[in-house]
């Protein structure tokens, strides 16, 4: 994994493991199946991380830019600390956030750690094999390099999802 704050492609492809939980927030339960065959963001954060705030505007940025173009986006909300595991509490910080994109509740860290994940916030590129092919660490801000590399990565996906 790369260090805070950078991004990179993943050194080698690993399988990405599915999102379940039993709360989710701005939708009911998706199957995987929904975001099988298609290129997908997973963002792991928590409300209370400052840098997960800050990367708020960005993840409404990938959102708004590449959902409309079939990337699934998903949240999943694994807490640091008890407060932060309040199913309404995260729905709150959801709805003020004007977050749109489906969020899994991730109490028990299960997604956490099967996806081997140690930051908040993380977010993983998974294309439409269901391989995880670049990271990002630490806050993203619209505009930066990078910013600039992972989007040029989802814009990689998406090439290679239309030329199949």
């Amino acid at each position: 994994m790369t260090a805070p704050g950078a991004s990179s492609a993943a050194p080698a492809p690993s399988f990405a493991p599915a999102i379940r939980s039993d709360v989710w927030i701005n939708a009911d339960a998706p199957a995987a199946r929904e975001w099988s065959g298609r290129v997908t963001i997973v963002e792991f954060w928590t409300f209370g991380c400052i840098n997960c705030r800050r990367t708020v505007p960005a993840m409404k940025r990938l959102f708004l830019d590449f959902a409309p173009r079939g990337v699934a986006i998903i949240g999943v909300h694994s807490p640091e600390f008890p407060h932060e595991a309040l199913p309404a509490a995260v729905g709150g910080a959801v709805k003020k956030s004007a977050i749109e994109f489906p969020v899994a509740l991730d109490n028990d860290h299960a997604i956490w750690k099967a996806y081997r994940n140690r930051y908040w916030p993380a977010l993983y590129l998974i294309d439409r094999a269901g391989m995880i092919r670049a990271t990002h660490v630490g806050e993203l801000h619209v505009g930066t390099p990078e910013w600039d590399a992972f989007v040029g990565e989802v814009e990689t996906r998406l090439a290679e999802q239309s030329s199949k």
